[in-house]
């Protein structure tokens, strides 16, 4: 696919901590630097505050203390205009108009550009996000009627079409069977931009993101080249299980693979 967004951002950060009005603690103290152009992932267990974070990296939560920077400003400051044209953000929950067609969907990732594009442009580029993700087949099909990885496309091309300098993703593969899962990031991969994405499955990590953030309990417990941030030592103290990696038989690649044990019943 060729990338149809052109802007980039570095992201800073900055001993960013979320804490409750009840005095609950959700993230505490994180720091790190994102590189321009890089796939960041982010894990933990559930409850880590994987989602909050996303949040606050992409403006839609404001750090009790500490900053989020993009190019140096922090994200909490912009305008709500400003971060639209800047961040695209994709949640695990979002309530589609199922009465849209797939092309009227995708076409809603201009708005923040409205009054930059005329009319023929923006069907251009709607079209060419539409392809790009391999739904132009689908153009007039209703959300309503797609299948859960034809829906995420459609929000991947949505985000294409917003001409973000910055994506941000939380479980975007939630729900997905295997293959639409790694075709998804796969599509994630070539937009060009910098990516920040919650994942769950551990497995796709090492081939999608050059880092990885490992939280737990609010707290940065590593940061760096996924493969060593997902350490078997690392995953084992966190995840409570062993990742294990063996050589593929007929192509020169890793493939991990979690052992995860099956507990009988109590």
């Amino acid at each position: 696919m060729t990338a149809i967004t052109t802007g980039r951002l570095s992201l800073e950060v900055c001993n960013t901590s979320y804490v409750l009005v009840d005095g609950n603690c959700l993230i505490q103290d994180i720091s790190f630097d994102v590189d321009v152009g890089e796939i960041v992932a982010i894990v933990g267990p559930n409850g880590a505050g994987k989602t909050t974070l996303i949040r606050m990296i992409a403006g839609l939560a404001a750090p009790t203390s500490g900053n989020v920077l993009l190019d140096g400003v922090a994200i909490d400051q912009m305008s709500f205009a400003d971060r639209a044209q800047q961040i695209a953000y994709l949640g695990q929950s979002e309530n589609v108009d199922g009465r849209l067609s797939v092309l009227q969907y995708i076409g809603l990732g201009l708005l923040p550009h409205r009054r930059l594009f005329a009319s023929d442009l923006s069907s251009e580029l709607s079209t060419g996000a539409m392809k790009a993700v391999g739904l132009d087949r689908l153009a007039d099909r209703r959300m309503d009627q797609l299948s859960g990885g034809e829906r995420q496309k459609a929000k991947i091309a949505r985000a294409i079409c917003q001409q973000p300098k910055l994506l941000v993703l939380d479980e975007p593969t939630n729900h997905l069977d295997p293959q639409a899962r790694g075709e998804l990031l796969g599509l994630i991969a070539q937009m060009g931009i910098t990516v920040i994405a919650a994942l769950h499955d551990l497995t796709l990590i090492e081939a999608f993101a050059q880092k990885t953030a490992v939280i737990a309990g609010g707290r940065l417990m590593t940061f760096g080249n996924s493969i060593d941030a997902l350490s078997s030592r690392q995953v084992r103290d966190v995840f409570g299980v062993d990742l294990h990696r063996f050589k593929h038989p007929g192509q020169d690649r890793i493939i991990p693979s979690l052992d995860i044990p099956m507990f009988a019943s109590v």
